[in-house]
């Protein structure tokens, strides 16, 4: 299994943000940012600092998918 953050990415442009002011609004470094943008595994507490700053749940911004074979 593999997780994606294209719900997180959607949402930041429904929200009409930069990932710079992803950082900024949740207090987290942009190589977190970058991370995730590879899909790529952060700790819990950068996801409750994401959705505290977006005002969402953990299910707005983050999916698992299976992997590709």
């Amino acid at each position: 299994m593999a997780v994606s953050y294209k719900k997180l990415w959607k949402l930041l442009i429904d929200k009409d943000m930069k990932k710079k002011d992803l950082c900024a609004r949740a207090g987290i470094s942009s190589a977190s940012v970058t991370k995730m943008g590879r899909n790529g595994h952060v700790t819990t507490e950068i996801l409750l600092k994401i959705c505290t700053a977006l005002n969402c749940g953990i299910e707005d911004i983050i999916e698992i998918v299976p992997d590709d074979k």
